[in-house]
């Protein structure tokens, strides 16, 4: 059994509404991913890329089909228990930041090792080490609307790494950085990647990013046209 596995998958939109409303964001996806991976999404816009991640996210539900993480079904739960597995076993990343703006950047980094119970100073200097990494170490008292886009996108890049999760869905996660520091952003997952065994899926039209992942799958109109290796 794959760590996660994705069986017969549709999402469709307005599901109750007449047909020629409706809209099929992803059909029948069938995929397995192993512990480890290293995986990017890639596909014209439209073709099902966030919609995927929010579906493996249990962040939206599902209309059919089946997402397995540890073999177990994440379309079975409630939000209570999705909340649990998220917040314990998984990271995010979104286009959005989605940053919490009374929040320091620090506080922001460190939100979810606090809800995990870690203690305030092991939290501080997991955060802090990060930080100074990805370039915003003098940044972390500032609220996420004192700073720029970019640097907000690496202040979520941390939140979502900095705890060290079992899986992290980054949607476009280069989107907002220029190519040094996204080129390094992505050596820093790869990194996390090789010694932790987490396993990372992005979606993303960034070639560096795609020319980094272990494995490619290509979505187009919400079903899966390739999925091969890479050679890196």
């Amino acid at each position: 059994m794959g760590f996660l596995r994705v069986q017969s998958l549709n999402k469709i939109y307005n599901e109750d509404k007449p047909e020629e409303v409706r809209v099929h964001a992803l059909k029948n996806i069938d995929l397995d991913i192993n512990q480890g991976d290293f995986i990017v999404i890639s596909g014209p816009s439209g073709s099902g890329k966030t919609t995927f991640l929010n579906m493996v996210g249990g962040l939206d539900s599902v209309s059919s089909g089946q997402v397995f993480l540890e073999d177990v079904d994440i379309t079975k739960l409630n939000e209570r228990q999705l909340t649990d597995i998220r917040l314990h076993k998984m990271g995010f990343i979104f286009q959005a930041y989605n940053l919490i703006p009374v929040l320091s950047a620090m506080e922001n980094i460190e939100y979810a090792m606090m809800l995990q119970g870690m203690p305030k100073e092991e939290r501080r200097e997991k955060a802090q080490k990060l930080a100074d990494h990805l370039g915003i170490g003098d940044l972390l008292n500032k609220k996420p609307n004192e700073i720029s886009g970019g640097q907000q996108q690496r202040v979520a890049v941390a939140r979502s790494i900095v705890s060290e999760p079992m899986l992290v869905l980054a949607d476009e996660p280069t989107a907002n950085l220029d190519s040094e520091t996204g080129s390094r952003l992505i050596d820093l997952m790869k990194e996390m990647n090789h010694e932790k065994k987490i396993t990372f899926i992005f979606s993303t039209h960034d070639q560096m990013v795609m020319d980094k992942a272990e494995r490619r799958i290509v979505l187009r109109d919400g079903k899966v046209i390739s999925d091969q290796k890479n050679n890196v």
